[in-house]
């Protein structure tokens, strides 16, 4: 397995897909992961402060469709790119894909210093309800519960969401939690939780301008 990693320094060009022009917000934090293993080649440019732009392939149409509402209501820029073995199942593309980008989350908070850490969100969906906490703890634990009972969800292993929430939660070294309260639609159950996920990660990332620069922990380490 191959992973580099890197964070590009701030006013550097961001995702392609987002013009050429260099970025002038010297407070901007982002990285580049690039991910490669004998069942998956990932690469991905995240910026935390984005306006929601997406450019996202992964060979699954509808975790590629989850991705970008991701994106759009958790307010960050991502350009993603998966090529894995989906002739043999969607596990490692699905999960691979969680850790990955939950590495590029990680690398692109550094120290973690001036961030809120934690958050959460109540996101309604017609008639579903999901919710979603986040703890940028250093610790990765996870918690999935979809209420979703079908093999399929569009072209998606419905299954493979919590594998997805478990690699983001080992790749971020975060606590996540989501969970469908309730709901009829099985579209609606994952893509409630994948909102709620969204805005509540977009809370956790965002700065404290109350406590400034000061670690949001009492052991002096995330």
């Amino acid at each position: 397995m191959t992973v580099k990693i890197k964070s590009r320094k701030p006013g550097a060009p961001g995702p392609s897909h987002l013009g050429t022009g260099e970025r002038t917000n010297t407070k901007e934090r982002s990285a580049t992961v690039i991910r490669n293993t004998n069942e998956t080649r990932i690469e991905i440019e995240l910026t935390i402060e984005g306006q929601g732009q997406y450019k996202i392939s992964t060979g699954i149409r509808f975790f590629d469709h989850m991705l970008e509402l991701f994106t759009r209501h958790g307010a960050f820029d991502l350009d993603l790119a998966c090529k894995g073995d989906l002739d043999v199942d969607q596990h490692h593309t699905v999960e691979d894909v969680g850790i990955a980008l939950g590495e590029a989350f990680d690398r692109a908070l550094g120290d973690k210093r001036g961030i809120l850490r934690a958050g959460y969100f109540v996101m309604p969906m017609d008639e579903t309800l999901a919710i979603a906490a986040v703890d940028l703890s250093g610790r990765a634990a996870f918690a999935v519960d979809t209420k979703v009972r079908t093999r399929l969800v569009g072209d998606l292993q419905a299954e493979l969401v919590t594998d997805f929430f478990e690699g983001f939660a080992r790749g971020a070294r975060a606590n996540v939690h989501v969970k469908t309260m309730y709901g009829r639609s099985n579209h609606h159950k994952i893509e409630a939780i994948f909102k709620a996920f969204a805005r509540a990660l977009r809370v956790a990332c965002s700065r404290d301008k109350q406590l400034g620069k000061m670690l949001p922990s009492t052991k002096g380490l995330l």
